[in-house]
């Protein structure tokens, strides 16, 4: 049985605005999300409040989505920390292919019992 399905691998990238940056980015820096995978492909820091408020965007960002669906066309974030005025651009740099069967014991199907 084929047990694959499709992610998107993105790039989060630290964009400037207007107004200054405070937490530490710089234009520029940027990670990657490669599957399951967060891969800091710089040498510099990230700061971990911005990666707080970014990680649970990114498995949505991550997946096929309908033309309409908002998440499809909102992909710049602003920096959690009011004072800041960096931002961060996700950007669907590849779709990669999964295999059910290498990310979990749980067969393909199988219903999660119901209190």
């Amino acid at each position: 049985m084929d047990d694959n399905f499709t992610l998107y691998d993105l790039k989060v990238e630290v964009v400037a605005t207007d107004r200054p940056m405070v937490c530490g980015h710089r234009p520029g820096d940027y990670f990657l999300v490669e599957g399951e995978n967060l891969v800091f492909p710089q040498t510099r820091s990230f700061s971990m409040y911005s990666l707080a408020a970014l990680l649970p965007l990114l498995p949505a960002k991550q997946r096929p989505l309908q033309d309409n669906d908002w998440m499809l066309s909102d992909s710049l974030i602003a920096c959690p920390d009011p004072n800041c005025g960096a931002k961060f651009k996700i950007t669907r740099i590849r779709k990669r292919t999964q295999s059910h069967g290498e990310c979990t014991v749980v067969p393909v199907g199988e219903q999660p019992e119901k209190d």
